[in-house]
C-alpha cells in the first residue's frame, strides 16, 4: 500500500488534548475547575511547554478551555457551547450546498416526535415550566418587543419540548439546528409586516401544544406541532441556499 494511503499517526498535542477532552466529556475535570500548573503537566505528560501550550490551543479552539496568561492565568475547563457545534455543522452543511428549508425540514422530524414524547413522559413539572414560559411570551408580546427578543424568547420554548421530552441526544441534535438556522430566521422574521400579529398567533399555538402535553395526548401534540412548524415554516423559510457568513459579511 502506498504511503500515502497510510493514516497520518496524531501530533504529541493532539493526543495530549485527546486525553483531557476524555477527561472533561467524562465529567472527571469539571467545569470551572483549573488544570494543574504547566509545569506540573509538562512532567505528567513528559512533553515541552511548546507542545503543551500546542494542546491547550486545540482544546480552546473547541471551546473546552479558557486560558490565561500571567502570573494570576492557567487553564480553566468551561462548558461546551452548543454554538460551536452548530458553526462546525453549519459551515459542513453549506458546503455541501444544503437549504435553509432542508435545515427546518430536518428540525420538523424531530420536534413533532419530542413534543409526542413529551406528551407521554411529562408531567405537572414540565407542564409547569411550559406554562411559566407562556407567561413570559404573553408579557413580551404585550410590550411589543423587537424581533431579537421574541426570537431568543421563542427559540427558548422550542428548546424546551425537546429538552423536557426526556431524550437529551434530541435535544441537543434540535439545538444545533436551530442554532444553524438562526441568522435566517431573524431575517424572516425582520421582513414580514405583521410581526406582533405573527407573534400573538404563536403564542396561542403554543398554548395549545401545552395543553395536549397536560392532558396527555402525544397524538395530539406530535400533530398540532407539525402542523405549527410547517405553517411557520412556510412564512418564514424557502429554498434558499443555507448562508452562515453572507448576512453578517464576516
Amino acid at each position: 500500500m502506498p504511503d500515502a494511503a497510510l493514516p497520518r499517526p496524531p501530533k504529541t498535542a493532539e493526543v495530549i488534548a485527546a486525553r483531557l477532552r476524555g477527561r472533561i466529556v467524562r465529567g472527571e475535570l469539571s467545569t470551572g475547575s483549573r488544570l494543574p500548573p504547566e509545569a506540573e503537566l509538562q512532567q505528567q505528560f513528559g512533553v515541552s511547554r511548546p507542545t503543551l501550550r500546542e494542546a491547550f490551543r486545540i482544546l480552546e479552539a473547541e471551546s473546552l478551555l479558557s486560558v490565561r496568561r500571567g502570573a494570576r492565568g492557567g487553564a480553566q475547563i468551561v462548558s461546551p457551547d452548543r454554538s460551536v457545534a452548530a458553526r462546525h455543522v453549519g459551515s459542513l452543511l453549506q458546503v455541501s450546498g444544503t437549504t435553509i428549508g432542508e435545515v427546518y425540514e430536518a428540525r420538523m422530524a424531530i420536534e413533532p416526535t419530542a413534543a409526542r414524547m413529551l406528551a407521554l413522559r411529562g408531567g405537572p413539572d414540565e407542564v409547569r415550566i411550559l406554562r411559566t414560559h407562556l407567561r413570559l411570551l404573553r408579557t413580551l408580546v404585550a410590550g411589543g418587543p423587537s424581533a431579537d427578543e421574541w426570537l431568543r424568547a421563542s427559540a427558548r420554548f422550542h428548546d424546551l419540548i425537546v429538552e423536557l421530552c426526556g431524550n437529551r441526544a434530541l435535544a441537543v441534535a434540535a439545538g444545533v439546528l436551530r442554532e444553524v438556522a438562526a441568522t435566517h430566521a431573524a431575517a424572516a422574521v425582520a421582513r414580514r409586516p405583521d410581526t406582533v400579529t405573527a407573534m400573538a398567533r404563536a403564542v396561542r399555538s403554543y398554548a395549545q401544544l401545552t395543553d395536549f402535553v397536560e392532558a396527555g395526548d402525544g397524538y395530539g401534540a406530535e400533530r398540532h406541532w407539525r402542523t405549527h412548524m410547517q405553517v411557520a415554516g412556510a412564512m418564514l423559510f424557502g429554498a434558499e441556499a443555507l448562508d452562515l457568513y453572507g448576512a453578517t459579511g464576516q
